[in-house]
């Protein structure tokens, strides 16, 4: 399905629906499929696997070899970039311990982000301005075009990697168990839509998150670099506060408008109607909504965050555990004034609370 996937199907493309018309067509439509399932089971199920999965033992190996890679490589850039950089930058020790970890992500998800674009926008894929279009020409075992391969094995192999990761190698937050399930739900629809060849609907879906990751580590680099030797720096600040703004508007536009409305939409109305029976219909969207619950439940973070930025001008992130030393170094950095000379601190706090003194010169910073 490579340049003669955009020629085929019909010529005129569906307008995108409304919030209403996803869920009454949606509902409508699984409902009638549901009831018509008679031999709906396990039995059905096993049978449907085994006649439309296409997956090799070399791609299982390959994956796994690459999910590997991902790791070795990011301990080695870790070591010889990430955490030099962090010390040349002089960031306080508990940003210092977090800096690696948003460093490689936003690397990967640039990277991982623009391909996505490339396939999307750069050639001759309709995939996004003509979501149903994914399930045209759809037969099972059919060839997957080999730049689309490509991204799953990136994609695949990257998610194997982060469940290990998130578990061992970066910050335990307040929701990283979800962030677990995330890792588990989006390596099992990358596989399973590699086997059932629903490789297109998959591209799509990976262009429609990766751009919130990458807006989400530059802000909190940012967030970091602001308070970089005990000092603060106006430009990391602004860049911190368009950061989070552009994440909070894209996560709500990409996640909660564009991926119902484009992507549930097609997998839940369009496949049955290009597809009749197609195989694991209840299995693959009922995968997708629960990815749509998660992006609901992080969103609820977002939104809390926003008000909280709103209260007291300052972009932390508030999936972060509060521990004692933390609390207190953001205390320090955020509340009490510097000065070159320290011998006049206990008398002058109360005076100076919220404001930064460098070299004599006074810097308001609302609290």
């Amino acid at each position: 399905m490579g340049s003669d996937a955009g020629s085929a199907g019909p010529v005129e493309v569906e307008p995108m629906p409304g919030y209403l018309e996803l869920i009454t067509r949606a509902s409508t439509v699984i409902w009638g499929a549901w009831r018509d399932c008679s031999s709906c089971g396990l039995e059905l199920s096993k049978r449907t696997f085994l006649d439309n999965a296409y997956i090799t033992w070399t791609e299982i190996a390959l994956f796994a070899f690459c999910a590997f890679l991902w790791t070795m490589v990011r301990r080695g850039l870790t070591e010889s970039l990430f955490k030099p950089l962090a010390q040349s930058s002089r960031l306080l020790p508990k940003d210092a311990a977090k800096m690696p970890e948003s460093a490689w992500k936003l690397v990967f998800y640039t990277m991982s982000w623009s391909y996505s674009t490339y396939l999307l926008f750069f050639t001759s894929y309709p995939f996004f301005h003509d979501p149903p279009s994914v399930f045209h020409n759809w037969k099972s075992g059919m060839t997957v075009p080999t730049d689309i391969s490509l991204a799953y094995l990136i994609q695949g192999s990257f998610y194997g990697h982060s469940i290990y990761a998130t578990v061992n190698m970066d910050a335990w937050r307040k929701d990283s168990a979800v962030m677990v399930v995330h890792h588990i739900i989006t390596l099992a629809l990358i596989s399973f839509s590699y086997a059932f060849r629903y490789h297109n609907v998959g591209i799509l879906v990976l262009f429609l998150h990766d751009i919130n990751d990458i807006q989400l580590e530059f802000t909190k680099l940012n967030v970091y670099l602001k308070s970089r030797g005990g000092g603060y720096h106006l430009f990391n600040d602004v860049l911190s506060n368009m950061g989070s703004v552009s994440f909070s508007i894209s996560w709500f536009w990409f996640r909660l408008y564009w991926f119902p409305l484009k992507v549930l939409y097609a997998t839940c109305v369009s496949s049955i109607q290009a597809v009749p029976n197609i195989p694991f219909y209840f299995f693959f969207n009922a995968l997708l909504f629960a990815l749509l619950l998660m992006n609901i439940y992080w969103f609820l973070f977002i939104v809390i965050f926003v008000v909280k930025v709103l209260k007291v001008k300052e972009v932390n992130d508030v999936r972060e555990y509060e521990d004692e030393d933390g609390s207190k170094a953001a205390a320090v950095l955020l509340r009490e004034p510097r000065a070159e000379n320290n011998d006049d601190d206990a008398g002058h706090h109360n005076s100076v609370q919220g404001k930064h003194v460098q070299n004599g010169v006074t810097k308001e910073k609302y609290l």
